[in-house]
């Protein structure tokens, strides 16, 4: 694998994952909304490409992927309205899907949460609702779909330091009210050794830190 385009690319977990691809010799390009962030991209090691995606055709976003070997959903709305959030990360995601199976590009990872599913639970009343739903519809389009697909689901996201180990119990088995913390660093470190990992393909890896190499936890 030689080329991986991130889709939201100037976000915390996609600018700690852009190094960690190009140290692995893979050539990267992360595509961002604002042209401000070029620089911030460009100092990750990756190839900043402005594009929204949001308002992108399935045609467009095809022609953006063309020529990549896998895609790395990173994007979100990060709240706002409902109406946002399922336009980012139910229907641009979906859009980005049907994209890169139109452009032959086979490989993709979509980055969701630890617990996400139709079976979320979250009531409509409940301001995360349409994040869940969003991202329970994308994950549903990416697991129906033909692509080489992983479901990166970490926990509550933290800004910590990366241990490389993780705690690969899927959210059904975890007590109820655990923290499940999950520092981005981690979170980028699992991406990169996802990529590298086919025995990842078809798979949802849900996880928070712990103390299980990353390495062992993915060859489960």
């Amino acid at each position: 694998m030689n080329k991986v385009l991130i889709i939201g690319g100037h976000g915390k977990v996609a600018l700690l994952l852009a190094p960690l691809l190009q140290e692995a010799g893979m050539e990267v390009t992360s595509v961002i909304r604002n042209a401000a962030h070029i620089d911030d991209v460009a100092a990750a090691g990756a190839t900043a490409v402005v594009h929204d995606v949001a308002s992108a055709s399935v045609a467009e976003l095809a022609d953006l992927l063309a020529g990549q070997d896998a895609v790395v959903w990173t994007a979100g709305a990060g709240g706002g309205s409902p109406e946002r959030t399922y336009a980012v990360d139910r229907d641009a995601a979906i859009a980005s899907m049907d994209a890169a199976a139109a452009a032959g590009v086979q490989r993709y990872v979509m980055v969701s949460y630890l617990g996400a599913g139709q079976d979320h639970g979250v009531p409509e009343d409940n301001s995360f609702h349409a994040y869940a739903q969003a991202k329970a519809d994308a994950d549903a389009h990416l697991q129906s779909s033909q692509l080489a697909w992983t479901i990166v689901a970490p926990g509550a996201l933290t800004l910590a330091e990366p241990t490389h180990r993780i705690d690969p119990t899927p959210a059904a088995g975890r007590p109820e009210g655990a923290a499940n913390e999950t520092s981005r660093a981690n979170v980028a470190h699992v991406i990169a050794a996802v990529l590298q990992t086919p025995g990842t393909i078809m798979r949802t890896v849900e996880f928070s830190d712990g103390e299980v190499p990353i390495a062992e936890a993915l060859t489960r």
